[in-house]
């Protein structure tokens, strides 16, 4: 009798022994490729002990795998790039509910789903950039005004298919309405100085290159630039400066990259606690200094270079909508010929 009571204390010791070695490690499918991830990512290991296996991939790759892998997936983590991908993970099925009050602490409200499917992590703002030689900012002013004649021929931008321009898009019809949205993208296709193409850094290459005078681009590849190793793009950013439009109204679009616990997840106290760690204000500062992006608490921003491009008021409008209305801006992209 005694010793089957011994093995069956064995027998729990060892099953407890792997429970926990399984909550030690996670499973982090990112669509992220920065420097801050690898120091937040060694930073968070060293401080929990909990490991952190990355497995790398497009947003459209990673969603279509959670999708394929279904409950079997070894999945913790969803990390990727702008609320409209975060939507769609959320409306395949492939991430879970999480209620945390750090996170909510965290994130304001605006930045995560309404039912904690996901969670903003990093802040990014689609602004206007402009030719410090050719244009003053006084003749700037909403994303509509770049709609208007007087910037024929001088605007450059990426494609419709770009998830930031579609996000950008929808917010425009949230704002706008259908017709007027339509009318805008029409009008600003018309005004392009070349046909879309290109990253967001080669708008800005093309603005300091004179192709054009004005870009639609996202804040921190503009930081991505300035911090260069290469001397061209350091000269790119000084010959460029950033415009927040709508300051007079909704304020500047915004958007986010973000993360989810997957539907899949073996470890999800553990992948609880890593959202919660990148979203803390030490790991903002890192975010901010190392890739650029705003925190999300945009205020508290300490960031020499991104305050250099002065303070803003950002749209507050809760960034699941833009995920709701991807699908019209994607149609309404199409009739406008935005390639």
């Amino acid at each position: 009798m005694q010793k089957n009571i011994s093995w069956i204390a064995l027998s729990l010791l060892i099953l407890v022994s792997g429970i926990s070695a399984m909550t030690n490690e996670i499973n982090v499918y990112s669509h992220r490729h920065y420097d801050s991830d690898r120091i937040l990512f060694s930073r968070f290991t060293k401080e929990t002990g909990i490991k952190i296996n990355v497995i790398k991939g497009s947003a459209d790759q990673l969603i279509q795998r959670l999708i394929s892998e279904g409950k079997n997936s070894p999945a913790d983590v969803l990390l990727t790039v702008d609320s409209g991908r975060l939507y769609r993970a959320k409306e395949a099925g492939i991430l879970q509910p999480v209620e945390s009050n750090i996170l909510k602490r965290n994130v304001p409200e605006v930045m995560r789903d309404p039912e904690g499917f996901w969670y903003g992590m990093t802040v990014r703002a689609r602004v206007i950039v402009y030719s410090k030689e050719r244009v003053k900012p006084a003749e700037l002013s909403t994303y509509e005004d770049l709609a208007k004649p007087y910037w024929k021929g001088r605007i450059v931008a990426r494609s419709s298919s770009n998830i930031y321009n579609q996000s950008l898009m929808a917010s425009i019809i949230a704002a706008n309405g259908s017709d007027k949205a339509l009318v805008w993208a029409q009008g600003v296709r018309e005004n392009m100085a070349r046909a879309p193409r290109g990253s967001d850094r080669d708008q800005a290459r093309a603005v300091a290159s004179g192709l054009a005078d004005v870009a639609i681009m996202n804040t921190y590849y503009l930081g991505i630039l300035a911090n260069s190793s290469d001397v061209a793009d350091r000269e790119v950013a000084k010959k460029v400066d950033v415009f927040f439009p709508n300051q007079n109204g909704r304020g500047a679009h915004i958007n986010v990259s973000g993360g989810g616990i997957t539907a899949s997840s073996k470890n999800k106290n553990s992948a609880i606690k890593f959202l919660e760690f990148l979203t803390s204000e030490k790991s903002q500062k890192t975010f901010a200094n190392v890739n650029y992006e705003y925190p999300l608490k945009i205020e508290t921003n300490r960031s020499k270079l991104l305050n250099s491009w002065g303070s803003f008021k950002a749209d507050t409008m809760n960034l699941s909508i833009l995920g709701t209305k991807n699908l019209e801006a994607v149609k309404l992209f199409d009739i406008a010929g935005w390639e």
